[in-house]
């Protein structure tokens, strides 16, 4: 039976323990569907990447990201892990081509000052339409939040930058930490809405390192609650813009922070560029990474 290298990376930190875990198999050619799907579920993981290292036209290498119970078209944190695999086994700095279900987006190993840093671009941002009042008071209470928790400054819709997340202001980040979500009622509004994550944010406090914190529940594919995701930092950057409360031009990028997991004990955090292109958003995340173990897998499938 052949061999494959598994990993098991933390990313968006660079702290054991801590940010949001991922499985990597940086070469995964041979595996099929699923054998990949099995080895996501024996990872237990929010999401394990298969890298595929064949080059095509448009494109350096293919990624696959699996759930432990299915696959999703692109993961923040995976890729994060998956970059930053390639980069302790002896990748050169600069920007490859990652084709990805959400299609080919540039990644960059960075190291500057010491720091391995990878960079995601992610997909140019599209918006929905603001929730009805009667679908926004559902995600309110789905989320268990109580009526001070509502905010005002900005609606809830769905945005996405490759992989969708219904963004959801709240009025404090004592508010979001004290969040009780009822996981099935998010699972059933995720079909009503069409996108499976819900990712509730509140703005920090003036002087903070960061400029927000966030958690995100997607229990409609597996994932109560995920620590640390660059696929919802990244709509998040764009929301904030769309919405006036990043300063940006056109020939200047806005650069923050978010952070997240210290709900669940996995502190992490997301540097987010957003960048205007025509009357559209760019969004790039970076973080660091740290490896917790490497192993060798044989498989039958």
């Amino acid at each position: 039976m052949p061999a494959y290298r598994l990993y098991q990376i933390d990313a968006f930190t660079n702290a054991p323990f801590t940010g949001n875990p991922a499985g990597v198999v940086p070469d995964a050619r041979g595996l099929s569907e699923a054998a990949m799907q099995a080895i996501a579920r024996e990872m237990n993981v929010s999401e394990t990447a298969f890298v595929f290292p064949e080059a095509g036209e448009d494109h350096d290498m293919t990624v696959r990201f699996f759930t432990p119970t299915t696959e999703v078209p692109i993961c923040g944190h995976a890729t994060i892990a998956s970059h930053w695999v390639r980069a302790m086994e002896g990748a050169p700095d600069g920007i490859v081509r990652q084709k990805t279900g959400a299609g080919v987006l540039p990644v960059e190993i960075d190291r500057t000052d010491g720091v391995t840093r990878i960079w995601m671009t992610q997909a140019l941002a599209t918006f929905d339409p603001p929730l009805p009042h009667a679908l926004r008071d559902e995600v309110y209470s789905a989320l268990g939040a109580p009526p001070l928790a509502l905010a005002d400054f900005a609606p809830i819709s769905v945005v996405s930058t490759g992989h969708s997340k219904v963004i959801v202001p709240l009025s404090s980040v004592q508010a979001l930490q004290d969040l009780s979500p009822d996981l099935q009622a998010l699972a059933r509004l995720s079909a009503r809405i069409g996108s499976n994550g819900f990712y509730p944010f509140a703005l920090a406090d003036p002087g903070e390192a960061v400029r927000a914190y966030g958690r995100m529940f997607a229990p409609a594919i597996g994932i109560a609650e995920d620590p640390v995701t660059g696929n919802a930092a990244g709509p998040l950057g764009a929301y904030l813009a769309h919405h006036g409360l990043l300063a940006l031009t056109a020939d200047r990028p806005a650069q923050f922070k978010v952070g997240q997991g210290h709900a669940v004990g996995r502190p992490g955090t997301i540097l987010v560029e957003v960048r205007r292109v025509a009357e559209r958003y760019r969004v790039r995340v970076a973080g660091e990474a740290v490896a917790i173990f490497r192993t060798e897998i044989e498989v039958a499938m």
